[in-house]
């Protein structure tokens, strides 16, 4: 059995009650977690506010110097992190690797931008008088990770708040606890002053109504739902907490009739099978222009048919299993749905039960044609392995079907015509929008959604300012 990570100690919950963790490809036990509650996250959160004023006072260079250690480790021990995070999660040791060594490159970038933390003078009002501004850190923050991106969802919290000086409290996914504790462990190897980082695992409810209503936590980070993320902003507003929220997206691929086809597939494939479909910027509605709405489909199914799915520490796999059996519910519900009311079939829409996946909770790589706005696949996040293809005529209507939905994450869409690029691109209502490219998650770049996709940018110098205030200061003589 596993242990939390509490002022600097390994440690399991007062009540010594624990969690299974298992593995989605299999059905297994991997292991245990303790379960713990409100207790465990106010001495947390009481460690991390003991160790504010110490690590917030060391130099911006002593503080990168720890997240350069950090980078480090996770680099020589990225096998061991992919191969926990592939046992727990399902996603393939391969892509599991690479979230793992992404999320040692914002260890990294926030090393380097811990220096860049600059302050202001303003021209002031009489000779006698000096106007200066400073960024100081915003205190204890509370990072609420998911499970689908179990390792880089924490250093992507985590390694900004540490280089402005902030100390942290985690609470990773019940899903996916592991995948914290192996990075907690290189943590404490880099040695990190106690009470700088802690971990909590458990009942989710009882640690983040902590995290709400204890006045030591100045912020909340939090990735998820935007069911979840509308909770926080409603409780948080007692205390006025500081928040960034990364919600649910709902995202449209348009694919217009000039663009390079072969392109738009690739680009799709990767994204909307990247992780089994389980990812808060995967495509969701794919708008096909009429006139090479045959074409695409048939390269698409062509190239979906190569993928090779099974349990993730199988070499060559591609697509691992969902992540537990309510996932899988809600995919098959939406594909039923849609072929009720009239959507065609492709490929797929079956959950896999022969043989190795028996198991499991896989479901298979699905295309349907024909989607229109009565289906719920059309207005729902469906997180899985599902392609739903709609045929649009005209720009200004496929525009207007992307944004006719309360989320704004993000958006892709492929053409050649540079004026329509810049159109396009400036009438989508969504915080990230790939053009000809279907990947979005890069450590220098701004991460983050409008509308009810959320709050806050996390990644490049924009997401250090979440966990900053500003202070203005009158200095007269």
């Amino acid at each position: 059995m596993k242990q939390m990570f509490i002022n600097g100690q390994w440690t399991h919950a007062s009540s010594q009650a624990a969690a299974d963790v298992t593995n989605p490809a299999t059905g297994e036990v991997v292991d245990q977690v303790p379960y713990a509650g409100r207790a465990e996250a106010r001495a947390a959160v009481e460690a991390a506010h003991a160790a504010f004023p110490g690590w917030s006072r060391l130099s911006a260079e002593e503080r990168a110097e720890y997240l350069r250690k950090i980078y480090r480790l996770i680099v020589e021990h990225a096998d061991h992190l992919a191969e926990v995070m592939t046992l727990e999660q399902g996603k393939p040791f391969e892509e599991a690797r690479g979230e793992v060594l992404w999320g040692a490159d914002f260890m990294l970038w926030y090393a380097e931008e811990a220096r860049r933390v600059y302050g202001e003078m303003i021209p002031a009002s009489r000779p006698t008088q000096r106007i200066l501004v400073q960024r100081q850190p915003v205190g204890v923050v509370a990072a609420i990770t998911p499970w689908n991106f179990p390792s880089s969802m924490i250093t992507r919290k985590l390694a900004p708040a540490l280089a402005v000086g902030c100390t942290v409290v985690v609470k990773p996914a019940p899903e996916t606890p592991l995948s914290a504790i192996a990075l907690f462990e290189l943590f404490e190897q880099a040695g990190l002053p106690k009470g700088v980082v802690n971990l909590v695992t458990g009942d989710s409810q009882e640690i983040g109504r902590e995290f709400l209503e204890n006045d030591k936590v100045r912020k909340i980070s939090f990735t998820g739902s935007t069911q979840v993320g509308k909770y926080l902003i409603e409780q948080s507003a007692a205390q006025v907490k500081k928040l960034s929220l990364e919600l649910g997206g709902h995202a449209p691929y348009i694919v217009f009739e000039d663009a390079d086809l072969d392109a738009a597939v690739e680009g799709l494939v990767f994204n909307k099978f990247q992780n089994g479909g389980q990812t808060c910027i995967c495509v969701n509605r794919i708008f096909v222009h009429e006139s090479i709405a045959a074409a695409f489909s048939e390269k698409l199914t062509s190239k979906i048919a190569e993928l090779r799915i099974g349990n993730g520490m199988e070499p060559g796999v591609q697509i691992g299993p969902l992540i537990h059996e309510r996932a899988l519910s809600k995919v098959a519900e939406h594909v039923e749905d849609a072929l009720a009311k009239g959507a065609g079939l492709l490929c797929g829409g079956q959950r896999l039960l022969e043989g190795t996946f028996a198991q499991g909770y896989y479901y298979s790589p699905t295309v349907l044609t024909h989607v229109t706005e009565e289906m719920k696949i059309f207005h729902e996040e469906t997180f899985g392995p599902v392609a739903p293809l709609i045929p649009f005529s005209s720009e200004e209507e496929v525009v207007q079907a992307a944004n006719q939905t309360p989320y704004g994450l993000a958006a892709y869409f492929y053409t050649k015509d540079l004026a329509r690029t810049m159109r396009v691109s400036e009438q989508l209502e969504y915080g990230m929008i790939g053009i000809n490219e279907s990947a979005l998650g890069y450590v220098q770049a701004p991460f983050g959604g409008v509308k009810q996709s959320g709050m806050g940018r996390e990644g490049g110098r924009h997401g250090i300012d979440d966990f900053l205030d500003y202070k203005y200061l009158n200095l007269n003589f």
